[in-house]
């Protein structure tokens, strides 16, 4: 007799001996991580902008050149980046159905958000490091 989890399988799918990619559930953790992060990064950083609507530039590059204050501004854009590399990730597998296509998107989505990320840490810590 088939073991009881087998009888619950879809035919095809035991037929096949597909089973878990085990790689989803990673991905659907860290994209609520960093969904997490951005949210109480963002709240962090309105707070900043808002009590600060009418400072000066320099108020402003003094507040970014602060330790903390570009440490949290530092995570909220590495966190950006990678939620949307994930979900552009996401995007291209159920909807890019070409093989070569959804390589070349995967590829490009990596480059433009590495690029951007880095580029971004980049402009705080030359204002954080005052250089």
């Amino acid at each position: 007799m088939a073991n009881r989890i087998d009888d619950l399988r879809n035919p095809l799918k035991t037929a096949r001996n597909w089973g878990s990619g085990k790689d989803g559930v990673h991905h659907f953790i860290w994209q609520r991580v960093t969904a997490i992060l951005i949210g109480v990064t963002a709240l962090w950083l309105l707070g900043i902008v808002l009590t600060l609507r009418s400072a000066s530039y320099e108020i402003f590059h003094g507040l970014v050149a602060d330790p903390v204050n570009a440490t949290v501004l530092i995570l909220f854009l590495v966190s950006v980046f990678w939620h949307a590399r994930m979900g552009l990730q996401v995007v291209i597998e159920d909807y890019v159905h070409t093989p070569l296509n959804g390589v070349i998107l995967h590829i490009l989505t990596l480059l433009v958000c590495a690029l951007a990320g880095i580029a971004s840490v980049l402009a705080v810590l030359r204002i954080a490091l005052g250089s």
